[in-house]
């Protein structure tokens, strides 16, 4: 039996636990995209079936998902823009638009500290995302 890899860095969503099941599958497609496109080394290599068929790489650690309420979202947003951290951000506002340019518009309309956010993601040293994630639970 091989030993499991432990990685030194987490990879991790945070979802508010008042959405609805669409809903937390959607928001966290988007953000790890986010995480994706920042940190591209993430990404492992290609697969391939028995048949030689070639599919996308995916990340090559786990990303680990979480949940809590408004109040650990707004806490987890300030700890990680405290400590530097990249995040990506998911707000209720993203549900009634349609694309990217929208989404960017309905973010940017808003300031930091009104943000209602429903998600976010982030990838860092496995205590830092710890601190930053304090509250917030596996999510079910």
């Amino acid at each position: 039996m091989t030993e499991p890899i432990r990685f030194p860095t987490k990879i991790a969503v945070l979802l508010r636990d008042d959405l609805a099941s669409w809903q937390r599958l959607n928001v966290t497609a988007f953000l790890v995209s986010g995480i994706a496109n920042a940190q591209p080394e993430l990404l492992g290599e290609e697969y391939r079936d028995a048949d030689g068929t070639r599919y996308l790489p995916m990340f090559g650690q786990p990303v680990l998902v979480f949940a809590g309420d408004r109040a650990t979202l707004v806490g987890a947003h300030s700890r990680a823009l405290s400590r530097g951290l990249r995040l990506a951000v998911f707000t209720a506002d993203l549900f009634a638009t349609g694309n990217d340019r929208d989404n960017r518009a309905a973010v940017q309309a808003v300031g930091r500290e009104k943000l209602d956010l429903v998600g976010l993601a982030l990838h860092a040293p496995r205590n830092v995302v710890d601190k930053v994630l304090k509250g917030a639970s596996m999510h079910p």
